[in-house]
């Protein structure tokens, strides 16, 4: 892989990831609720899942995807299902930031980091459309002529890294914008983000394979 071809990768990766989804959503989420250093194990719940999705591609179980309407219509009912679960949590809370002052206060909580993340994680990786966007994005950057896994190997570490910046930012103006306004402004922030989710919930369970 070349730089140009990176670079251009990168181009387009951004530009894909930056528009908001679920997992940008739990991140801003997390933000306004946690506090950045906080909502770290939900980014790094979803850099996993990246990497999960690119080894998909490598595999070609994208294309699976793709071919068999069976397991396609099973991941995304499950995404769905998952998702609507979410935006219904998230509609109903009730705010309320948390700050991290103390290491031992991080450390006491560590069930709810480990369920911040496989949250983040499992978003992702029930999500048929990631799989197909990117079994449609990532060939198109591979040489042929080359030996593949290490090309992939790059892709999966500048789509993670790429990934984990833009929910830096969604957490930090999540944070940013309880500190700036008011406590109340977390529930107003986890609502906005539950209907959104929804919306992605009721767009994944029409989602049809023709139309990635």
């Amino acid at each position: 892989m070349t730089l140009t071809t990176a670079l251009l990768f990168c181009v387009v990766a951004l530009a894909a990831i930056a528009t908001p989804g679920p997992t940008v959503l739990l991140a801003l989420s997390n933000g306004s609720r946690h506090g950045v250093r906080r909502a770290l194990p939900g980014m790094l719940g979803a850099v996993l899942s990246d990497f999960v999705l690119v080894g998909a591609v490598a595999l070609g179980l994208g294309a699976l995807l793709a071919a068999s309407e069976f397991w396609f219509s099973m991941l995304k009912w499950v995404g769905a299902a998952y998702l609507a679960w979410l935006g219904l949590r998230m509609l109903r809370s009730r705010g309320g930031f948390e700050l991290p002052e103390a290491d031992a206060a991080f450390t006491a909580n560590a069930g709810e980091s480990r369920r911040i993340f496989f949250k983040s994680f499992l978003v992702a990786v029930t999500n048929p459309k990631g799989y197909l966007f990117c079994s449609a994005l990532m060939p198109q950057f591979i040489d042929p002529t080359a030996a593949q896994a290490p090309q992939y190997l790059v892709i999966g570490l500048l789509f993670a890294g790429l990934d984990m910046l833009v929910m830096l930012g969604y957490a930090f103006v999540g944070a940013r914008a309880v500190r700036l306004l008011t406590q109340s402004a977390t529930r107003w922030i986890d609502r906005t983000c539950g209907a959104m989710l929804l919306a992605l919930a009721g767009s994944l369970a029409f989602y049809r394979r023709g139309s990635t």
